[in-house]
């Protein structure tokens, strides 16, 4: 950063610096804000291409606003980055997404100009209105209220419910709306198509723009007078263009389409609609990636490089002496492929997330039986049960902390109607950098309760494949879901024949006779290290993994409790209501009398940092379970002494 030259840049700490610079000067600090944002990503990773795209629309719109007091909220928060370094955190950005350090998203306790919490999208549209109907309560009628939304969140139904009740709420409010033909993967639907047609159909952009000049030059006597002009213009601009309505039939005054890297026109914009009442939608068009030519030519790539020497654009990869296992997305990727080329009922779904899930692969090569719906959580659940009415094997792909926003479809449409979609949730447990927005901690939980609903974790990438298999079986005739963490397994090679897995079957991996270790999931691998670190201390720790938390292998855990007095849970999901609790009503139920100790994930906010540091922090990696192992121990060593009397 030292060797950066940023003559404007250096003199803004706050957005009320930056508004005591002449507009002409704002090109020049946008190159600098932009070479900034280049400079710290490649040096300490974070999401790229979204904010390197919103560059001149953040300058201006603090630049125009009067920030914190009028109230921005940015949707998702992939694009704030360079809101961040305005606001007063340029200092310590390189801390960002780090354990301790600042968030990759908006987070109201890091600061007063974050105004909103985000991380998953298409909430900032309600958000926004909700302050502005409150600053109406409050009298406080001249602040500003700005929700920048993108065209790839505008996808979900929440924005088009928070559009509807913005036409009538009667509270001043601008919807700018960053449209750049992406969300990770590029958009997909009906309105991708409709918000082009508006940016590009010049006939339409230029008779609206000689109409509203005309209109607006002439004489205006009373309200009632500008009343009738504002009416006829929107008249006007609906005859020109069937199109060009659709905002304006929900009372949202539409301008634009503008050029979002214009950092003066906007400026200009943003002045103009300070002043007209209401409720605006402005309609900005960017580049994801503007300003970095590898980041503009793949986007997907770009949303989340990594770190990358900036000048040559070559993304840095570590350096590998062996070869690595898979991540756990690639072997689903894979493995549904090899299940669909054998049965022709298999069909995928994902929202959004066709390269994270790795859906991808089913897309390549069978087009016609794989769905990106774009970000309609509540949609994908609900089409895969409208098509597992229909005989099909629908494997639905949802990150877990996504798969929150469906949970009524899962509920209503999927359980009471016991249909077997197959859930594939990505991305559980802690995630790591990406924070509290996207920890899946919480599936076990808000699953397990529901009836019907097999719940199963693999330990490794044959078992996920496994799972797979069995769970596009005939016989399979429930909601199954099978959850799964980022990032890498632990296994080179994985691609064994597949095998049926009998439903609400665990599996012993190591007899032992001091302390029993029940599993769920990827963190086995962290007790099955653990146990081998024990055996060289003379401890001599069974291993269980249960591999289902529902139906759960009930007669395992009658041969666990009658064998053992101490038992460890481990698993990567909140403690409440998850692995360990079903052990506990179990205990209950049959009037075992043990003592449980559950490792998980604590009731409380995990913020962000690398996987291996929040692992840590929750006392569930290896360290943590050979700790809770000695610890149990020691306590009954000490119980016995006292209960004989002996010294201590």
């Amino acid at each position: 950063m030292k060797n950066l030259k940023l003559p404007l840049l250096d003199r803004i700490h706050f957005p009320a610096d930056l508004r005591k610079m002449h507009s002409s000067q704002l090109p020049q600090l946008c190159n600098e804000l932009r070479s900034f944002i280049i400079e710290a990503v490649s040096l300490n990773g974070g999401h790229f291409g979204a904010s390197l795209g919103t560059v001149e629309l953040t300058a201006a719109i603090h630049y125009v606003m009067n920030t914190p007091y009028d109230q921005l909220v940015w949707d998702v928060g992939h694009q704030a980055y360079g809101h961040k370094i305005l606001t007063g955190r340029r200092a310590i950005f390189n801390t960002i997404r780090k354990h301790r350090g600042i968030s990759g998203f908006p987070r109201r306790a890091e600061s007063e100009y974050d105004t909103f919490g985000t991380g998953h999208s298409s909430t900032s549209i309600s958000a926004a209105l909700g302050m502005a109907i409150a600053a109406k309560h409050k009298g406080e009628l001249d602040k500003q209220h700005i929700a920048v939304i993108g065209d790839g969140a505008m996808t979900a139904g929440m924005a088009f419910e928070a559009l509807n009740h913005a036409g009538i709420a009667g509270t001043d409010i601008i919807i700018i709306l960053n449209d750049n033909c992406m969300s990770i993967d590029p958009n997909v639907g009906a309105l991708k198509e409709y918000l082009t047609h508006l940016s590009l159909s010049k006939t339409y952009n230029k008779i609206r723009k000689n109409v509203g000049h005309t209109i607006d030059r002439l004489p205006l006597v009373g309200e009632r007078s500008k009343q009738i002009l504002n009416r006829a213009k929107s008249q006007i601009k609906s005859l020109v263009s069937e199109h060009s309505n659709f905002f304006e039939a929900l009372n949202l005054r539409y301008f634009g389409s503008v050029d979002g890297h214009d950092v003066l026109k906007l400026v200009d914009v943003l002045k103009d609609l300070k002043r007209i009442p209401g409720p605006k939608l402005l309609h900005v068009v960017t580049t994801k990636g503007k300003g970095y030519l590898p980041a503009e030519r793949e986007k997907t790539l770009w949303h989340f490089p990594g770190l990358f020497d900036k000048i040559s654009g070559k993304i840095h990869k570590p350096p590998i002496s062996a070869p690595q296992p898979p991540k756990y997305q690639d072997v689903f990727g894979h493995t549904i492929v090899e299940l669909a080329e054998s049965n022709d009922k298999i069909v995928g779904i994902t929202p959004a997330m066709l390269s994270g899930s790795s859906l991808k692969f089913m897309m390549e090569k069978m087009p016609d039986r794989t769905f990106d719906v774009g970000i309609c959580e509540q949609h994908a659940v609900t089409l895969s049960a409208g098509l597992a009415t229909q005989g099909l094997k629908v494997f639905c792909n949802i990150y877990s902390s996504f798969m929150q926003r469906g949970y009524d479809q899962l509920v209503h449409d999927v359980v009471l109607q016991r249909l077997p979609v197959i859930f594939c949730l990505d991305r559980g447990g802690l995630v790591g950098e990406d924070g509290a927005t996207h920890h899946g901690i919480y599936d076990i939980a808000y699953s397990r309760c529901l009836p019907h609903v097999i719940i199963s974790a693999p330990m490794n990438e044959m078992e996920l494949r496994n799972l797979m298999y069995t769970a596009q079986l005939p016989s399979i005739d429930q909601p199954f879901i099978i959850r799964y963490p980022r990032g890498q397994g632990v296994t080179l090679d994985w691609r064994k024949p597949l095998k049926a897995i009998k439903i609400g079957t665990g599996r012993t991996l190591r007899e032992g006779s001091d302390v029993a270790i029940l599993t769920f999931g990827h963190p086995g691998n962290f007790a099955s290290d653990a146990c081998d670190q024990l055996e060289k201390e003379g401890i001599c720790p069974a291993h269980v993994d249960m591999r289902f938390v529902k139906p759960i292998d009930q007669d395992l855990l009658h041969h666990v409790f009658q064998n053992f007095d101490h038992i460890i849970t481990v698993e990567d999901g909140c403690i409440i209501g998850g692995l360990g609790s079903a052990v506990l009503e179990f205990m209950a139920m049959h009037r075992y009398r043990a003592t449980v100790r559950i490792l998980g994930v604590p009731d409380r906010i995990i913020e962000h940092g690398r996987p291996a540091e929040l692992f840590q922090e929750c006392l569930y990696d290896v360290k943590g379970i050979k700790d809770a192992v000695r610890e149990m121990l020691q306590e009954q060593t000490l119980i016995r002494k006292l209960v004989n009397h002996e010294s201590i």
